[in-house]
């Protein structure tokens, strides 16, 4: 991510929502032809790629349509893809793709293990830069304040490094949000708003994986700033923030009285906003964003999965009337979906990035899957999404599930409806989505809320294994309340999964329980996972919480 000094420029924002704006203009049109555009794309992919290792090994210079092109290639994964990476990452060339890579994106694979995701100049040309001006528009328009000073956003995904890491071949391999676009693709424009804000570069040493001090750092210096917007991505970056504050509240304010960052000297001590902010505390009991923030607008960051449960609820601590637009739907491979207007979680697929084919969720992905093209998917179900595109993945199965919330202009318009792992211990194959729109069920049919949930499958004595629900409640939950969202789970479960009714019709699975956690278990979890040295971005909501270290972080043995 490019960090642009220029932002202060009231004619940059002119210049930035001109681009925005033809980015969105120019994927709007290529909806008049969409098997068309995906042509194209095909035609473009064989063509620039033909004489690669890859492109011969698979007759590119051959393939005509996308019929040919799947007999061709089989469906395949990272671990597929991974040895020529590695060899591009070595040094060699021509490998999966005729232009070399300019920077790895990193990004966690299923293991855990830092994936190297090669990026080309043409694919940024082609692919990317459409996709993520397009994406800024819904925000830019509609709340044009946040470009109106270069603190007027606090963009917690914007880490910047001095020296990052680099492949044998000394490519950064680093994540998107590291890149500097200006610097490594010729975008000078590319900078995020909220870059060249005061703590877009910090002004005094931490540590590079020192990751909650710079937080802290940034979030101290946006407390005497008028923000307009807070900028995430990963949801669970926003809901950490009101946890953080008040976290830090102390040491914030004496910090602004005595003007240091850090312990450091900064600018000059403000006993007057520190003595502002100590009455806001004192009066409301605790510091809500709300409070130190009066004329917040907007919140950006991915807004289905677990976040949809908790979501409509944190943007009430941002202030009434503050609105959550969705990010874009993408993976560090791709873009997937992009937002033209306010909906509240779904994107129009991407036409030009990629060659789409998707599966049926419930499906399991083989060599030799079928797969769907864009036109024929239907509206309310969820897809397995498997991309093909210039920058070297070819039938590529990502792992992301989507679903499709409905068509314009004849488009799919497509959410994130998780990854696809399964949950199946007996045969149940619960998907992340399935979970989510059952638990959601269960909340709205009581009345609750809550700020996040996990689940795993629980044996307890060796008995029949059920789901047990750690729930970390937003407001306190009665017994019957407690007893009536298992009730409700199950039965929203049954109808949401065939699997799971069977298997407890036949007796397979006995009946959910929950477990109430305290209100900030999940909050101490992140934030102990994040000083624990992993980066922010990477510390996501996770639903599935079978592995009993990570279960007991959020619902310690003991506590019902």
């Amino acid at each position: 991510m490019t960090r642009a000094t220029n932002w202060a420029d009231p004619e940059h924002a002119a210049h930035y929502l001109a681009r925005v704006r033809a980015a969105r203009d120019r994927l709007l049109a290529e909806q008049a032809d969409p098997r068309g555009e995906q042509q194209k794309v095909l035609t473009d992919f064989l063509a620039h790629n033909a004489d690669t290792e890859f492109g011969r090994a698979h007759a590119f210079g051959r393939i005509r349509t996308v019929d040919e092109f799947r007999r061709a290639v089989p469906l395949q994964g990272f671990d597929a893809h991974a040895p020529y990476i590695e060899r591009m990452a070595a040094g060699e060339s021509n490998v999966l793709t005729a232009d070399d890579p300019v920077v790895y994106f990193t990004s966690s694979g299923s293991t855990g293990a830092h994936k190297k995701i090669p990026v080309t100049r043409r694919f940024m040309r082609t692919a990317f830069f459409p996709f993520y001006y397009a994406a800024w528009a819904p925000l830019i328009e509609h709340f044009p304040d946040v470009m109106a000073r270069p603190d007027a956003v606090l963009n917690l995904k914007h880490d910047p490094l001095a020296a990052p890491p680099t492949t044998a071949d000394g490519h950064p391999h680093v994540g998107a949000s590291q890149v500097d676009f200006g610097t490594a693709f010729g975008e000078p424009l590319a900078a995020e708003l909220g870059t060249a804000a005061p703590w877009g570069t910090l002004p005094v040493d931490v540590a590079p994986d020192d990751h909650l001090e710079k937080i802290y750092l940034r979030l101290r210096m946006a407390v005497q700033s008028d923000l307009r917007c807070v900028i995430g991505i990963n949801p669970a970056m926003i809901a950490s923030l009101p946890y953080q504050l008040n976290l830090w509240w102390p040491r914030i304010v004496k910090e602004i009285h005595d003007g240091t960052l850090g312990g450091v000297p900064y600018r000059a001590p403000d006993p007057g906003r520190a003595a502002e902010l100590s009455r806001l505390a004192d009066y409301f009991g605790t510091v809500r964003p709300s409070h130190v923030w009066p004329r917040m607008r907007a919140l950006f960051c991915w807004t289905t999965g677990v976040a949809s449960l908790y979501l409509p609820a944190l943007r009430e601590e941002f202030g009434a009337g503050v609105v959550a637009l969705p990010a874009p739907v993408a993976a560090s491979e791709g873009p997937t979906g992009v937002p033209f207007d306010r909906h509240g979680s779904a994107g129009s697929l991407v036409l030009s990035a990629s060659l789409y084919e998707f599966v049926d969720a419930d499906a399991d992905l083989t060599p030799d899957t079928e797969t769907l093209l864009p036109h024929e998917l239907e509206a309310g179900r969820d897809y397995h999404v498997i991309y093909s595109h210039v920058g070297g993945f070819y039938r590529y199965t990502v792992g992301d599930v989507v679903r499709v919330v409905d068509r314009v202009n004849g488009v799919p318009r497509v959410e994130y409806a998780g990854r696809s792992r399964l949950s199946d211990a007996v045969g149940e194959r619960l998907r992340e989505s399935q979970v989510v729109r059952a638990v959601r069920a269960a909340l709205d049919g009581a009345g609750l809320h809550l700020r996040n949930v996990s689940c795993r499958v629980s044996e307890h004595g060796g008995g029949t294994p059920r789901y047990e629900f750690a729930v970390a409640p937003r407001t306190p939950w009665d017994a019957t309340e407690t007893a009536r969202f298992a009730t409700d789970v199950d039965a929203a479960l049954r109808r949401e999964s065939v699997g799971y009714r069977q298997a407890r019709e036949a007796g397979k699975l006995a009946r959910p329980e929950t477990r109430l956690t305290e209100e900030t278990a999940f909050l101490r979890d992140w934030q102990a996972t994040v000083g624990s040295g992993t980066r922010p971005t990477q510390v996501k909501d996770r639903l599935f919480r079978q592995d009993p270290a990570q279960w007991e972080r959020v619902a310690p043995s003991g506590r019902s």
